[in-house]
Protein backbone atom coordinates (compact mmCIF):
# COMPACT_ATOMS: atom_id res chain seq x y z
CA UNK A 1 0.00 0.00 0.00
CA UNK A 2 2.82 2.16 0.76
CA UNK A 3 3.90 2.03 -3.23
CA UNK A 4 0.15 2.73 -3.94
CA UNK A 5 0.35 6.06 -1.83
CA UNK A 6 3.89 7.07 -3.45
CA UNK A 7 2.35 6.60 -6.80
CA UNK A 8 -0.83 8.67 -6.37
CA UNK A 9 1.40 11.11 -4.58
CA UNK A 10 3.86 11.35 -8.16
CA UNK A 11 0.88 11.12 -10.47
CA UNK A 12 -0.68 14.12 -8.60
CA UNK A 13 2.39 15.74 -8.52
CA UNK A 14 3.10 15.40 -12.39
CA UNK A 15 -0.05 17.12 -13.01
CA UNK A 16 0.16 19.80 -11.37
CA UNK A 17 3.67 20.48 -12.75
CA UNK A 18 2.16 20.11 -16.11
CA UNK A 19 -1.23 21.93 -15.36
CA UNK A 20 -1.12 24.46 -18.69
CA UNK A 21 -0.44 21.56 -20.81
CA UNK A 22 -3.08 19.00 -19.12
CA UNK A 23 -5.28 21.85 -18.81
CA UNK A 24 -6.60 20.71 -14.90
CA UNK A 25 -6.43 23.56 -12.41
CA UNK A 26 -3.99 22.25 -9.90
CA UNK A 27 -6.46 23.20 -7.25
CA UNK A 28 -8.61 20.25 -8.42
CA UNK A 29 -5.65 17.72 -8.89
CA UNK A 30 -4.35 18.54 -5.15
CA UNK A 31 -7.56 17.97 -3.79
CA UNK A 32 -8.18 15.05 -5.51
CA UNK A 33 -4.74 13.64 -4.07
CA UNK A 34 -4.84 14.72 -0.88
CA UNK A 35 -7.45 13.23 -0.15
CA UNK A 36 -6.87 9.65 -1.84
CA UNK A 37 -3.84 9.56 0.09
CA UNK A 38 -5.58 9.61 3.27
CA UNK A 39 -7.89 7.29 1.78
CA UNK A 40 -5.24 4.59 1.29
CA UNK A 41 -3.64 4.87 4.74
CA UNK A 42 -6.71 4.53 5.84
CA UNK A 43 -6.92 0.97 4.01
CA UNK A 44 -3.20 0.54 4.60
CA UNK A 45 -3.79 1.18 8.78
CA UNK A 46 -7.01 -1.67 8.86
CA UNK A 47 -8.04 1.41 11.52
CA UNK A 48 -9.76 4.49 10.94
CA UNK A 49 -9.43 5.93 14.45
CA UNK A 50 -5.47 6.25 14.82
CA UNK A 51 -5.85 7.87 11.08
CA UNK A 52 -8.17 10.25 12.10
CA UNK A 53 -6.51 11.01 14.70
CA UNK A 54 -3.31 11.85 12.90
CA UNK A 55 -5.28 13.64 10.02
CA UNK A 56 -6.95 15.72 12.88
CA UNK A 57 -3.60 16.78 14.81
CA UNK A 58 -2.80 17.59 10.86
CA UNK A 59 -5.76 20.03 10.11
CA UNK A 60 -4.99 22.35 12.93
CA UNK A 61 -1.05 22.67 11.69
CA UNK A 62 -2.95 23.31 7.60
CA UNK A 63 -5.43 25.62 9.13
CA UNK A 64 -3.34 27.75 10.73
CA UNK A 65 -1.32 28.53 7.16
CA UNK A 66 -4.92 28.59 5.32
CA UNK A 67 -6.11 31.02 7.62
CA UNK A 68 -3.07 33.20 7.82
CA UNK A 69 -3.27 33.38 4.06
CA UNK A 70 -7.01 34.24 3.99
CA UNK A 71 -5.94 37.29 5.86
CA UNK A 72 -3.30 38.35 3.71
CA UNK A 73 -4.99 37.98 0.73
CA UNK A 74 -7.92 40.29 1.95
CA UNK A 75 -5.81 42.23 3.23
CA UNK A 76 -4.10 43.33 -0.23
CA UNK A 77 -7.09 42.81 -2.26
CA UNK A 78 -8.36 45.39 -0.10
CA UNK A 79 -5.71 48.14 -0.66
CA UNK A 80 -6.02 47.02 -4.30
CA UNK A 81 -10.09 47.81 -4.71
CA UNK A 82 -8.81 51.34 -3.25
CA UNK A 83 -6.32 52.07 -5.74
CA UNK A 84 -3.70 51.99 -3.14
CA UNK A 85 -0.97 50.16 -5.48
CA UNK A 86 -1.65 53.16 -8.24
CA UNK A 87 0.13 55.79 -5.98
CA UNK A 88 3.07 53.42 -6.38
CA UNK A 89 3.08 54.49 -9.91
CA UNK A 90 3.41 58.16 -8.98
CA UNK A 91 6.60 58.03 -7.43
CA UNK A 92 7.74 56.75 -10.84
CA UNK A 93 9.07 59.24 -12.97
CA UNK A 94 11.94 58.63 -15.14
CA UNK A 95 12.66 58.34 -19.44
CA UNK A 96 16.17 56.24 -19.07
CA UNK A 97 14.91 52.55 -19.93
CA UNK A 98 17.72 51.55 -17.75
CA UNK A 99 17.40 53.70 -14.78
CA UNK A 100 13.39 52.52 -14.92
CA UNK A 101 14.68 48.77 -14.31
CA UNK A 102 16.88 49.97 -11.49
CA UNK A 103 13.43 51.54 -9.93
CA UNK A 104 11.58 48.54 -10.72
CA UNK A 105 13.27 45.53 -9.58
CA UNK A 106 13.97 47.23 -6.16
CA UNK A 107 10.93 48.79 -5.60
CA UNK A 108 9.54 45.14 -6.69
CA UNK A 109 12.00 43.39 -3.93
CA UNK A 110 10.66 45.53 -1.23
CA UNK A 111 7.16 45.32 -2.47
CA UNK A 112 7.41 42.02 -2.17
CA UNK A 113 8.71 41.65 0.85
CA UNK A 114 5.36 42.69 2.67
CA UNK A 115 2.88 41.68 0.05
CA UNK A 116 3.27 38.49 -1.41
CA UNK A 117 5.74 37.69 -4.88
CA UNK A 118 2.52 37.09 -6.80
CA UNK A 119 0.38 39.91 -6.10
CA UNK A 120 3.46 42.27 -6.44
CA UNK A 121 4.72 40.84 -9.80
CA UNK A 122 0.82 41.49 -10.95
CA UNK A 123 0.70 44.83 -9.35
CA UNK A 124 4.50 45.91 -10.82
CA UNK A 125 3.74 44.35 -14.52
CA UNK A 126 0.31 46.31 -14.72
CA UNK A 127 3.12 49.44 -14.06
CA UNK A 128 5.34 48.06 -16.85
CA UNK A 129 2.61 47.94 -19.48
CA UNK A 130 1.38 51.07 -18.86
CA UNK A 131 4.96 52.58 -18.98
CA UNK A 132 6.51 51.16 -22.08
CA UNK A 133 4.73 50.10 -25.49
CA UNK A 134 7.35 47.92 -27.19
CA UNK A 135 7.32 44.54 -26.61
CA UNK A 136 11.00 43.46 -26.52
CA UNK A 137 11.27 46.45 -23.24
CA UNK A 138 8.39 44.63 -21.75
CA UNK A 139 9.37 41.22 -21.84
CA UNK A 140 12.73 42.13 -20.20
CA UNK A 141 10.92 44.23 -17.44
CA UNK A 142 8.38 40.90 -16.98
CA UNK A 143 11.50 39.05 -16.86
CA UNK A 144 13.44 41.13 -14.11
CA UNK A 145 9.76 41.58 -12.12
CA UNK A 146 9.81 37.82 -11.42
CA UNK A 147 13.08 37.16 -10.28
CA UNK A 148 12.97 40.45 -7.90
CA UNK A 149 9.92 39.39 -6.74
CA UNK A 150 10.97 35.68 -5.85
CA UNK A 151 14.09 37.43 -4.22
CA UNK A 152 11.85 40.02 -2.07
CA UNK A 153 9.85 37.01 -1.21
CA UNK A 154 12.27 35.02 0.18
CA UNK A 155 13.77 36.98 3.15
CA UNK A 156 10.38 38.25 4.55
CA UNK A 157 8.08 35.52 6.47
CA UNK A 158 5.10 36.82 4.80
CA UNK A 159 6.75 37.74 1.51
CA UNK A 160 6.24 34.04 0.32
CA UNK A 161 3.98 31.33 0.60
CA UNK A 162 7.04 28.43 1.51
CA UNK A 163 8.96 31.18 3.57
CA UNK A 164 5.35 31.33 5.81
CA UNK A 165 5.21 27.92 6.30
CA UNK A 166 8.71 27.53 7.23
CA UNK A 167 7.81 30.51 9.55
CA UNK A 168 4.42 29.18 10.77
CA UNK A 169 5.75 25.88 11.65
CA UNK A 170 8.73 27.63 13.58
CA UNK A 171 11.78 26.30 11.44
CA UNK A 172 13.00 30.05 10.97
CA UNK A 173 11.86 33.27 13.08
CA UNK A 174 11.02 36.77 11.77
CA UNK A 175 14.50 38.39 12.78
CA UNK A 176 16.44 34.78 11.96
CA UNK A 177 15.51 35.03 8.06
CA UNK A 178 15.85 38.65 7.77
CA UNK A 179 18.88 38.20 9.13
CA UNK A 180 20.19 35.36 7.37
CA UNK A 181 18.17 35.29 4.40
CA UNK A 182 18.28 39.42 3.13
CA UNK A 183 22.00 39.62 1.31
CA UNK A 184 21.63 36.46 -0.33
CA UNK A 185 17.99 37.44 -2.25
CA UNK A 186 19.36 40.63 -2.66
CA UNK A 187 22.76 39.13 -4.91
CA UNK A 188 20.26 36.85 -6.32
CA UNK A 189 18.69 40.19 -7.62
CA UNK A 190 22.14 41.89 -8.10
CA UNK A 191 23.32 39.70 -10.51
CA UNK A 192 20.58 39.77 -13.34
CA UNK A 193 19.90 43.42 -12.60
CA UNK A 194 23.73 44.53 -13.56
CA UNK A 195 23.95 42.04 -16.70
CA UNK A 196 20.35 42.89 -17.89
CA UNK A 197 21.44 46.73 -17.86
CA UNK A 198 23.89 45.85 -20.52
CA UNK A 199 20.88 44.63 -22.55
CA UNK A 200 18.18 47.03 -22.03
CA UNK A 201 18.81 50.27 -22.23
CA UNK A 202 17.85 53.69 -23.97
CA UNK A 203 14.50 56.13 -23.30
CA UNK A 204 11.32 56.10 -23.48
CA UNK A 205 9.17 58.77 -25.54
CA UNK A 206 7.84 61.67 -23.61
CA UNK A 207 4.71 60.03 -25.01
CA UNK A 208 5.15 56.83 -22.78
CA UNK A 209 6.82 58.47 -19.58
CA UNK A 210 5.35 58.38 -16.49
CA UNK A 211 3.35 61.46 -15.86
CA UNK A 212 1.85 61.79 -12.54
CA UNK A 213 -1.49 63.76 -14.00
CA UNK A 214 -2.43 61.01 -16.17
CA UNK A 215 -2.67 58.09 -14.28
CA UNK A 216 -6.35 57.58 -13.29
CA UNK A 217 -7.47 57.50 -9.62
CA UNK A 218 -10.98 56.18 -9.24
CA UNK A 219 -10.74 56.28 -5.53
CA UNK A 220 -12.50 59.13 -3.64
CA UNK A 221 -9.95 61.61 -2.13
CA UNK A 222 -6.97 60.24 0.00
CA UNK A 223 -8.98 56.78 0.65
CA UNK A 224 -7.01 54.84 -1.69
CA UNK A 225 -3.38 56.31 0.74
CA UNK A 226 -4.77 55.82 4.02
CA UNK A 227 -5.98 51.86 3.40
CA UNK A 228 -2.29 51.69 1.72
CA UNK A 229 -0.54 52.73 4.70
CA UNK A 230 -2.99 51.38 7.46
CA UNK A 231 -2.83 48.18 5.15
CA UNK A 232 1.24 47.93 5.01
CA UNK A 233 1.28 48.68 8.86
CA UNK A 234 -0.64 45.78 9.40
CA UNK A 235 1.19 43.40 7.57
CA UNK A 236 4.12 44.69 8.94
CA UNK A 237 2.88 44.52 12.78
CA UNK A 238 1.83 40.58 12.19
CA UNK A 239 5.41 39.72 13.29
CA UNK A 240 5.76 41.78 16.04
CA UNK A 241 2.20 40.72 17.42
CA UNK A 242 3.55 36.96 17.28
CA UNK A 243 7.08 38.18 19.21
CA UNK A 244 5.25 39.76 21.46
CA UNK A 245 1.97 37.50 22.33
CA UNK A 246 3.50 33.85 21.35
CA UNK A 247 0.49 33.53 19.53
CA UNK A 248 0.38 31.59 16.15
CA UNK A 249 1.17 33.91 12.73
CA UNK A 250 -2.25 33.60 11.70
CA UNK A 251 -4.29 35.22 15.03
CA UNK A 252 -2.20 38.25 14.09
CA UNK A 253 -3.25 38.37 10.65
CA UNK A 254 -6.76 37.38 11.25
CA UNK A 255 -6.59 40.32 14.45
CA UNK A 256 -5.42 42.80 11.46
CA UNK A 257 -8.18 41.65 8.98
CA UNK A 258 -10.61 42.99 11.63
CA UNK A 259 -8.99 45.98 12.45
CA UNK A 260 -9.26 46.90 8.48
CA UNK A 261 -12.63 45.52 8.30
CA UNK A 262 -13.95 48.03 11.53
CA UNK A 263 -11.09 50.73 9.56
CA UNK A 264 -12.80 50.34 6.05
CA UNK A 265 -16.62 50.61 7.41
CA UNK A 266 -15.86 53.86 9.43
CA UNK A 267 -13.95 55.70 6.08
CA UNK A 268 -17.17 54.66 4.28
CA UNK A 269 -19.91 54.95 6.30
CA UNK A 270 -21.03 58.09 4.82
CA UNK A 271 -20.88 56.77 1.07
CA UNK A 272 -24.17 55.21 -0.46
CA UNK A 273 -24.45 51.33 -0.82
CA UNK A 274 -22.77 51.01 -4.45
CA UNK A 275 -19.94 52.84 -3.78
CA UNK A 276 -19.29 51.45 -0.20
CA UNK A 277 -19.93 47.46 -1.38
CA UNK A 278 -16.72 47.48 -3.42
CA UNK A 279 -14.55 48.65 -1.44
CA UNK A 280 -15.87 46.77 1.85
CA UNK A 281 -14.05 43.71 3.03
CA UNK A 282 -17.07 41.71 1.89
CA UNK A 283 -16.06 42.62 -1.77
CA UNK A 284 -12.18 41.62 -1.02
CA UNK A 285 -13.11 38.41 -0.06
CA UNK A 286 -15.55 38.09 -2.77
CA UNK A 287 -12.16 38.75 -5.23
CA UNK A 288 -9.13 36.84 -3.16
CA UNK A 289 -7.29 33.36 -5.25
CA UNK A 290 -9.83 31.10 -3.57
CA UNK A 291 -8.77 28.21 -5.65
CA UNK A 292 -4.90 29.45 -4.63
CA UNK A 293 -6.17 28.44 -1.27
CA UNK A 294 -7.79 25.24 -2.19
CA UNK A 295 -4.24 24.31 -3.81
CA UNK A 296 -2.24 24.79 -0.29
CA UNK A 297 -4.94 22.41 1.26
CA UNK A 298 -4.53 19.53 -0.89
CA UNK A 299 -1.21 20.07 -1.17
CA UNK A 300 -0.67 19.82 2.23
CA UNK A 301 -3.15 17.52 2.78
CA UNK A 302 -1.15 15.12 0.39
CA UNK A 303 2.37 15.38 2.28
CA UNK A 304 0.29 14.93 5.46
CA UNK A 305 -0.27 11.44 4.86
CA UNK A 306 3.19 10.75 3.52
CA UNK A 307 4.37 11.86 6.72
CA UNK A 308 1.76 10.03 8.92
CA UNK A 309 2.61 6.88 6.75
CA UNK A 310 6.78 7.48 7.91
CA UNK A 311 6.96 7.80 4.20
CA UNK A 312 9.09 10.77 4.35
CA UNK A 313 11.47 9.62 7.05
CA UNK A 314 12.52 6.81 4.68
CA UNK A 315 12.45 9.47 1.68
CA UNK A 316 15.02 11.55 3.89
CA UNK A 317 17.53 8.93 4.89
CA UNK A 318 17.82 7.67 0.85
CA UNK A 319 18.61 11.54 -0.06
CA UNK A 320 21.10 11.75 2.87
CA UNK A 321 22.58 8.64 1.69
CA UNK A 322 22.76 9.71 -1.90
CA UNK A 323 23.63 13.36 -1.56
CA UNK A 324 27.35 14.68 -0.56
CA UNK A 325 25.94 16.92 2.03
CA UNK A 326 22.58 19.26 3.27
CA UNK A 327 24.05 22.00 1.19
CA UNK A 328 23.92 19.75 -1.93
CA UNK A 329 20.12 18.71 -0.97
CA UNK A 330 19.47 22.19 -0.61
CA UNK A 331 20.50 24.03 -3.33
CA UNK A 332 19.45 20.85 -5.71
CA UNK A 333 15.77 21.47 -4.18
CA UNK A 334 15.97 25.32 -5.19
CA UNK A 335 16.94 24.06 -8.95
CA UNK A 336 14.06 21.50 -8.71
CA UNK A 337 11.82 24.21 -7.48
CA UNK A 338 12.28 25.81 -10.95
CA UNK A 339 10.53 22.88 -12.60
CA UNK A 340 7.99 21.78 -9.65
CA UNK A 341 5.81 23.61 -7.48
CA UNK A 342 8.28 24.55 -4.35
CA UNK A 343 5.17 24.55 -2.02
CA UNK A 344 4.56 20.75 -2.04
CA UNK A 345 8.77 20.44 -1.99
CA UNK A 346 8.97 22.60 1.13
CA UNK A 347 5.94 20.71 2.91
CA UNK A 348 7.93 17.53 1.97
CA UNK A 349 11.14 18.65 3.19
CA UNK A 350 9.19 20.23 6.91
CA UNK A 351 8.02 16.33 7.05
CA UNK A 352 11.37 15.02 6.58
CA UNK A 353 13.29 16.68 8.62
CA UNK A 354 12.23 17.48 12.53
CA UNK A 355 13.07 20.68 14.53
CA UNK A 356 15.26 17.97 17.08
CA UNK A 357 17.05 17.16 14.21
CA UNK A 358 17.66 20.93 12.73
CA UNK A 359 16.61 23.35 15.29
CA UNK A 360 14.59 26.49 14.46
CA UNK A 361 16.79 28.86 12.70
CA UNK A 362 19.69 26.21 11.57
CA UNK A 363 21.53 26.91 8.39
CA UNK A 364 19.19 23.92 6.66
CA UNK A 365 16.18 26.00 7.31
CA UNK A 366 17.14 29.09 6.01
CA UNK A 367 18.67 28.10 3.24
CA UNK A 368 15.62 26.48 2.34
CA UNK A 369 13.89 29.79 2.17
CA UNK A 370 16.18 31.08 0.25
CA UNK A 371 16.72 28.44 -2.46
CA UNK A 372 12.58 27.29 -2.66
CA UNK A 373 11.53 31.12 -2.83
CA UNK A 374 14.58 32.41 -5.45
CA UNK A 375 14.48 28.87 -6.91
CA UNK A 376 11.03 28.92 -9.01
CA UNK A 377 12.78 32.28 -11.20
CA UNK A 378 14.89 29.95 -13.20
CA UNK A 379 12.02 29.23 -15.31
CA UNK A 380 9.09 30.89 -15.91
CA UNK A 381 6.62 28.41 -15.50
CA UNK A 382 8.80 28.00 -11.84
CA UNK A 383 6.98 30.30 -9.78
CA UNK A 384 3.33 31.75 -9.03
CA UNK A 385 4.96 35.21 -10.32
CA UNK A 386 6.36 33.54 -13.15
CA UNK A 387 3.20 32.15 -14.13
CA UNK A 388 1.51 35.46 -13.58
CA UNK A 389 4.19 37.88 -15.98
CA UNK A 390 3.36 34.62 -18.88
CA UNK A 391 -0.09 35.78 -18.83
CA UNK A 392 -0.26 39.20 -18.69
CA UNK A 393 2.81 39.71 -21.34
CA UNK A 394 2.42 36.67 -23.17
CA UNK A 395 6.13 35.44 -22.34
CA UNK A 396 7.19 32.10 -24.15
CA UNK A 397 8.67 30.00 -22.33
CA UNK A 398 11.75 29.22 -25.13
CA UNK A 399 12.18 33.09 -24.67
CA UNK A 400 12.65 32.74 -20.93
CA UNK A 401 14.73 30.16 -21.33
CA UNK A 402 17.11 31.81 -23.67
CA UNK A 403 16.93 35.43 -22.79
CA UNK A 404 15.85 35.38 -18.85
CA UNK A 405 17.52 32.04 -17.05
CA UNK A 406 20.89 32.47 -17.46
CA UNK A 407 21.36 35.57 -15.35
CA UNK A 408 18.32 34.06 -12.87
CA UNK A 409 20.79 31.10 -12.38
CA UNK A 410 23.51 33.06 -11.93
CA UNK A 411 22.14 35.36 -9.43
CA UNK A 412 20.79 31.79 -7.52
CA UNK A 413 24.28 30.61 -7.49
CA UNK A 414 25.57 34.07 -6.49
CA UNK A 415 23.26 33.96 -3.34
CA UNK A 416 23.59 29.75 -2.69
CA UNK A 417 27.26 30.37 -2.75
CA UNK A 418 26.82 33.33 -0.27
CA UNK A 419 24.88 31.03 1.77
CA UNK A 420 27.45 28.10 1.79
CA UNK A 421 30.62 29.78 2.26
CA UNK A 422 29.94 32.55 4.46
Amino acid sequence: MDIAIIVTFCIGFAAIAFEHYIRVNKAATSLITGVLCWTLLVFDAGMSTPVTDALTEHMGEISSILFFLLGAMTIVELIDAHDGFDIIQRWINTRDIRSLMWIISWVTFLLSAVLDNLTTTIVMVSLVRKLISTDRERLFFAGIIVIAANAGGAWSPIGDVTTTMLWVGTQISTLGVIQNVLIPSILSLLAPLIGLSFVVKGRLMPSQSNVPAEIPTRSVSGDGTKVLVVGMFILLMVPVFKQFTHLPPFMGMLFGLGLMWVITEFIHHEKDEMDKDRLSVNFALRKIDTPSILFFLGILLSVSALESGHLLQQMADSLQALLPGEDALVFSIGLLSAVVDNVPIVAAVQGMYSLEQFATDHHFWLFIAYAAGTGGSLLIIGSAAGVAAMGMVRIEFGWYLKKITPWALLGYVCGALYFILI
